[in-house]
């Protein structure tokens, strides 16, 4: 007996020797492989070939497709529109139309950015594949093109731009610049899993605007000067090449939609503080009229409800509150200011958002389009539901759109990051 024991010891020895020899292994070629994209980013900046595969496409018909087709069938809409499947793409969320070619990129909250191209202009897409499939990309949820056709892609914790992504994109090596260096967008102390996938777009003075959203429900105190420093729970803004860094807004949860109006000012959503209440508190669509502003968050969880982990503070001076309420906990993510001419007159200059749907409610609200018009004395009035019907009354979630962007003919497009699909919203008179 004693003889068995010791054998079978030894076996298991034997066995946990050759698995740590493996997993040892496994964490040489991961660094190995780190390396060698960190390499690829150099080798890219200097115009250099990194040796990367072509990604193969991913398949745009089948089983997939067709179950999405029969999902938009349920979709409402008002009369004359029409909703459709543009594209399948895996973990689809915001979206940036080049201004070139309208092929659209589209940010994950995992490691790749996608491309997808409509060649026969039938408006369904033909092409989607991974872009620059030799930069290992850490969250690159924010895309955004600059009115020149320069694609910025903001991490993490890194802000990369690509020139002429449009026509690079075809093979896996594209031109590629730095804008902000690895742990440098924020203190890499403030790393973490939550809030952390970033929005962006090019304001009208050039500028690179980027939301960062703080990683908690909310703050505690020791964190406030860091964050307001480093624009950590706000907005901030730079230079193209990522000089001049200055924090633009203050006073915010966790945005993850913004976008510019014809009169310059910033439109964004915010995310209301969790765990308070099915009813409450709101979340927010704010303008940001010039910099400087604060938006009243931590001493406000959302609307005029105070959090209460600061409900004793004083509040600053000057809060600016937000120019419309929207529903309790239904998270409103991506924002579209409408400047397409397809949509009748009463939507062009408004507002759409994209409600993610909710997670901290008793009865889940959300996954819908929502549209606040917006008056001319720059007022916003009630929103209201434009697309609905990915969540049934059972409570099941058939979708959850995320971000939401306006192609050249005017249509606007959709993305689902639970279906992993783009969906193309048109009119007909």
């Amino acid at each position: 007996m004693r003889s068995v024991l010791i054998a079978a010891l030894a076996a298991s020895v034997s066995w946990i020797s050759v698995s740590w020899i493996g997993v040892a292994a496994a964490q040489d070629a991961a660094a190995g492989d780190t390396k060698a994209k960190v390499d690829n980013l150099e080798k890219l900046q200097g115009f250099k070939h990194t040796g990367a595969a072509e990604p193969a496409p991913i398949p745009q018909t089948g089983r997939r497709a067709d179950a999405v087709n029969r999902t938009l069938q349920k979709i409402k809409l008002p009369d004359g529109f029409k909703i459709e499947l543009y594209a399948l793409v895996p973990d689809a969320r915001a979206l940036a139309v080049g201004p070139n070619a309208g092929v659209v990129f589209v940010g994950t909250r995992k490691s790749k950015v996608y491309t997808v191209t409509d060649r026969d202009k039938d408006r369904v897409a033909d092409e989607v594949k991974v872009f620059a499939p030799g930069i290992d990309f850490k969250i690159p949820n924010g895309v955004c093109f600059s009115r020149d056709g320069v694609l910025t892609i903001v991490e993490q914790n890194r802000v990369l731009a690509f020139p002429a992504a449009e026509f690079f994109y075809e093979g896996p090596d594209v031109a590629a610049a730095v804008v902000v260096k690895q742990g440098e967008l924020i203190p890499v102390s403030e790393e973490s899993y939550n809030h952390t996938a970033r929005v962006c777009r090019i304001g009208p003075d050039g500028k690179l605007y980027v939301s960062l959203g703080q990683p908690y429900n909310v703050p505690p105190k020791e964190k406030a000067d860091l964050y307001a420093r480093t624009g950590i729970g706000g907005i901030i803004r730079m230079d193209a090449d990522g000089k001049n860094r200055e924090v633009f807004a203050t006073g915010i949860r966790n945005s993850v939609g913004i976008d510019f109006a014809p009169d310059k000012t910033l439109w964004f959503t915010d995310n209301q503080v969790d765990g308070m209440g099915d009813d409450q508190p709101p979340g927010e669509l704010n303008q940001a009229t010039k910099p400087g502003q604060n938006f009243g968050f931590p001493w406000y969880g959302g609307g005029a409800v105070r959090t209460v982990e600061y409900k004793n503070d004083p509040i600053p001076q000057d809060v600016v509150p937000p120019k419309a309420e929207l529903p309790p906990h239904a998270a409103d993510l991506g924002l579209l200011v409408y400047r397409g001419r397809m949509f009748p007159e009463k939507y062009r200059a408004g507002v759409f958002t994209a409600e993610h749907g909710s997670w901290n409610r008793t009865t889940p609200i959300g996954a819908r389009v929502m549209f606040v018009p917006v008056n001319k004395d720059g007022s916003a009035g009630k929103p209201e539901p434009f697309a609905e019907g990915w969540l049934t009354e059972g409570g099941e979630y058939l979708g959850r759109p995320v971000d939401l962007a306006t192609l050249p003919d005017g249509s606007m497009l959709v993305s689902d990051d639970t279906v992993g699909a783009i969906y193309r919203i048109s009119y007909e008179k």
